[in-house]
């Protein structure tokens, strides 16, 4: 599971911990009843607090995307992947309604913007298929 921090990034840590394991239980890295990094683990990979990892943890438990198996660590829920995609769905949607809603509000035409959103998919899309 890749995870990755921006420390100037205005949300929290915690918080980024949490938005990124979802992403990548919606991507399908990490599978229903796959076991998480152990806090220990993921705090060291990313030198952050292991209260900070608890505190995400606590957060996705509390959610219901991962359960503790005993013994073991925190697997992945059965439920979690499809709960997850949703919500990263949401998530870029309501980040794009952001961005729309300001390009509209500085009065760039519709086909400035169409033309925008179509360059830049391609130029990703085009980066992604090469790595």
């Amino acid at each position: 599971m890749f995870i990755e921090i921006d420390p100037a990034c205005s949300q929290a840590i915690y918080e980024q911990v949490v938005q990124q394991v979802k992403f990548a239980i919606a991507a399908g890295a990490v599978q229903s009843d796959e076991l998480i990094p152990s806090v220990r683990e993921l705090s060291r990979e990313l030198t952050i607090n292991p209260n900070t990892v608890v505190r995400a943890y606590r957060s996705l438990q509390d959610e219901g995307i991962v359960y503790s198996r005993r013994g073991m660590g925190l697997a992945v829920a059965n439920n979690a992947k499809e709960r997850c995609q949703i919500e990263r769905k949401t998530i870029f949607e309501n980040r794009f309604r952001q961005l729309f809603g300001e390009a509209v509000r500085s009065r760039l035409e519709p086909v400035d913007i169409r033309e925008i959103v179509g360059h830049l998919l391609d130029t990703t899309l085009s980066v992604t298929t090469l790595s």
